[in-house]
C-alpha cells in the first residue's frame, strides 16, 4: 500500500518550490492534497501539473495571516475528501534579510505573524478534523534557527522559525492525547528555486561560474551534493504518514550533513 493511500494532507504555501514538491509527494504516495497559497494561479498550475483530472487535489487561495481563510481551506479539504489526516506547513516569509543592528521591527512583526502565528492559525483550523482520528502536523523550519549561516543574514526568519520549533514541543504534548503528532523538518541549503536564484545572483555579481558558487556550498556538506526540495518534501511526507506513528516533538535536519547534532 502507498504511504498515504486514502489520506488527505493540507499543504500551505504551494508555489514553484518546496510546496509544489510536497504536494507532488502526497499525490505520488496515494494521498489527496488540499493546496493553499496566496496566489491562485500558482495553485492552479500545481494542481493541473500534479493531478490533471483533479481527482486527488483541491485548492483555495489562502493567506495564513487571515484566520477565516485558514478555516476555509480546512473546510475545503473536509468537504472534498471527507477528512484531514495531516497538515504540512510550507507557507513562510523568507525574504527578510539583515540582522539586529539594521532591523525594522515592524517588518519582523510581519514575519512572525506569517511564520509563527500564521502556521499556528492554520494548524488550529485543521484540529477539528484531526482530532476525530488522529494525524500529523509537520512544520517546515530552517537550519538557521539552530545555527547561523555564514553566507546570508536572516535574523527575523531564524527567530520566527525558532519560535515555531519551540511551540512544537508544547503542541506535541497538548495534542498527543488525540493521537496528533507534531514534528519539524529543518532544511539547510536545498536545491530549488530560491537557492538556484542565489547561486545565479552571486555568480553574476562576482563574475565567477555558477559551479564555483555551488561548490562553496557543497564543500560544507558531509555528502557531496545539496539536499533538494524533493528530499525535504520526502521527509515531510514520511512524518505525515503512519510510518512515523511513534515520532512526535522531534526536529529532523535535512541538510546533506552540513550541520550534525
Amino acid at each position: 500500500m502507498s504511504l498515504l493511500q486514502g489520506r488527505t494532507v493540507v499543504v500551505s504555501g504551494v508555489g514553484a518550490g518546496l510546496g509544489h514538491q510536497v504536494a507532488a509527494a502526497v499525490v505520488r504516495d496515494g494521498g489527496n492534497a488540499a493546496l493553499g497559497a496566496r496566489t491562485e494561479a500558482n495553485l492552479a498550475k500545481s494542481a493541473t501539473t500534479l493531478d490533471p483530472d483533479g481527482a486527488h487535489t483541491a485548492y483555495r487561495a489562502t493567506d495564513i495571516t487571515d484566520e477565516t481563510q485558514c478555516e476555509a481551506l480546512a473546510a475545503l479539504a473536509v468537504e472534498r475528501f471527507g477528512r484531514i489526516d495531516a497538515v504540512v506547513h510550507v507557507a513562510a516569509w523568507d525574504s527578510c534579510f539583515g540582522g539586529l543592528q539594521d532591523a525594522d521591527f515592524a517588518t519582523w512583526q510581519s514575519v512572525i505573524d506569517v511564520n509563527l502565528l500564521g502556521t499556528l492559525r492554520m494548524t488550529r483550523a485543521c484540529l477539528p478534523s484531526l482530532r476525530t482520528c488522529g494525524g500529523s502536523v509537520v512544520f517546515i523550519g530552517t537550519q538557521s534557527s539552530v545555527a547561523a549561516p555564514s553566507q546570508v543574514r536572516q535574523a527575523a526568519y531564524a527567530a520566527s522559525k525558532g519560535a515555531l520549533t519551540s511551540a512544537m514541543y508544547s503542541l506535541a504534548r497538548e495534542l498527543g492525547p488525540y493521537r496528533i503528532r507534531v514534528n519539524t523538518v529543518l532544511p539547510g541549503w536545498m536545491w530549488g528555486p530560491p537557492v538556484e536564484a542565489y547561486v545565479r545572483f552571486t555568480a553574476h555579481t562576482e563574475g565567477v561560474p555558477e559551479a564555483e558558487v555551488r561548490k562553496r556550498l557543497t564543500d560544507r556538506m558531509a555528502l557531496p551534493d545539496l539536499a533538494t526540495d524533493g528530499d525535504v518534501a520526502d521527509a515531510a511526507v514520511f512524518l505525515a504518514s503512519d510510518r512515523a506513528r511513534a515520532i512526535t516533538g522531534q526536529s529532523l535536519l535535512v541538510n546533506a550533513g552540513e550541520l550534525m547534532r
